[in-house]
């Protein structure tokens, strides 16, 4: 969704959920487009801008406006997980969400799939979940689908690694650089070549400014959050600590 797009229909959500009192919500929106709402968009007076995805933590999110003494766990009514168990063989992410929107599901309406060898979990919103569980076959796989309880999922547990570095500035080739491991000049020419992520967003900006809380991602290298920018060496170069995502 553009930016001026998701900013009018949040700010219309807001109103409505003013006027009339009422809880109201967008799709599942990707991480760029939280960012962009937690950044730039502010709820009316007495709304509350709440993201839930079925689980702490998820990647996809939908954006819930509530009238501020409405209960914070009224979005789980409107979420519901699919699981699914395939028979023989072990579908994998691009299969699930290949065969859903093959369908005739758009992508707001399912949240992440969660993958773990031959059973998924996929989040939905209430109004496509009967579809979900009408879904025998995924590809050439047949599975077996039932609903779970939010509150039963199993999240897979994601390691992370804690990489300390030293940079001049918060430039983000040398951040990327640092957190990745590669040579300042390498990171650059992946730069140009559009191969860096910045808060989930393209960045072809070698001196993009950084700062702590940030995301990187570098195609073919990993993911990264900047967790805490230290002092300075007695070189005056910045320590920065990430964790890296494994």
């Amino acid at each position: 969704m553009e930016e001026v797009e998701l900013l009018r229909r949040a700010d219309d959500l807001s109103r409505r959920c003013l006027k009339k009192w009422e809880m109201t919500n967008t799709g599942f929106l990707n991480p760029a487009e939280q960012m962009l709402l937690e950044q730039r968009f502010h709820p009316s007076p007495g709304v509350i801008l709440h993201f839930f995805g079925g689980y702490e933590g998820s990647e996809r999110s939908v954006a819930f406006f509530l009238p501020e003494d409405e209960s914070i766990s009224r979005p789980e009514e409107l979420l519901h997980a699919v699981h699914y168990r395939a028979c023989f063989g072990e579908p994998d992410h691009r299969d699930y969400l290949g065969a859903l929107l093959a369908s005739g599901i758009s992508r707001d309406r399912l949240g992440d799939i969660l993958i773990d060898g031959a059973e998924a979990t996929v989040f939905c919103l209430s109004g496509i979940c009967s579809h979900l569980l009408s879904l025998d076959r995924i590809g050439r796989i047949s599975v077996k689908a039932e609903e779970i309880p939010l509150n039963s999922v199993r999240i897979p547990h994601r390691e992370k690694k804690s990489v300390i570095f030293t940079v001049m500035s918060l430039r983000a080739d040398a951040v990327a650089a640092g957190m990745f491991r590669i040579s300042r000049s390498a990171c650059a020419r992946y730069i140009a070549e559009g191969f860096l992520n910045l808060n989930y967003r393209i960045c072809t900006r070698c001196d993009a400014s950084v700062k702590e809380g940030d995301i990187l991602s570098l195609r073919g290298h990993g993911k990264g959050l900047v967790a805490e920018i230290g002092g300075n060496s007695r070189k005056g170069r910045l320590f920065i600590r990430a964790e890296i995502y494994q």
